[in-house]
């Protein structure tokens, strides 16, 4: 009998498992949002890694690290305007667990400014599971 229950306990812990994943992926997707909607460029990037490795891809090109994702987006937006800057909000679209540490978030943003005016795109973000929580470690929006 134990032979058998251990393969049925995996198939039981794995589905739970995704769904804890994606509950704190969703809970860390709503803070970057929230820090955004802030003016608060280090909270919206809480998100990401800060692997070097980590890449951001744009419409202009790809952005590595942090620290350079940041730069990028203060050149983009401007933080201290929340007219300027827009109020962002995001949807899932799908979800998918990549192992055990990854996962992949797609969704579509978008970004309302005064008068009606919005902006909106997608977004594909790969996530890996690091000491802080989940991670964005690599960005392809547009």
């Amino acid at each position: 009998m134990r032979h058998v229950l251990f393969p049925i306990a995996i198939l039981i812990a794995a589905p739970a498992a995704a769904q804890d994943s994606r509950t704190a992926i969703d809970r860390a997707m709503a803070d970057s949002v929230a820090g955004w909607n802030a003016g608060d460029v280090d909270r919206f990037m809480a998100l990401y890694s800060t692997a070097p490795s980590a890449s951001f891809v744009t419409a202009r090109g790809l952005v590595r690290g942090k620290p350079a994702m940041i730069a990028n987006y203060r050149k983009h937006y401007d933080f201290s305007d929340a007219a300027k800057r827009g109020t962002l909000s995001i949807e899932r679209l799908d979800y998918r667990t990549l192992g055990s540490d990854h996962a992949l978030y797609i969704g579509r943003f978008v970004l309302t400014y005064p008068g009606g005016k919005t902006d909106s795109g997608y977004t594909s973000l790969v996530l890996a599971k690091e000491r802080g929580g989940w991670k964005v470690i690599a960005d392809h929006s547009s």
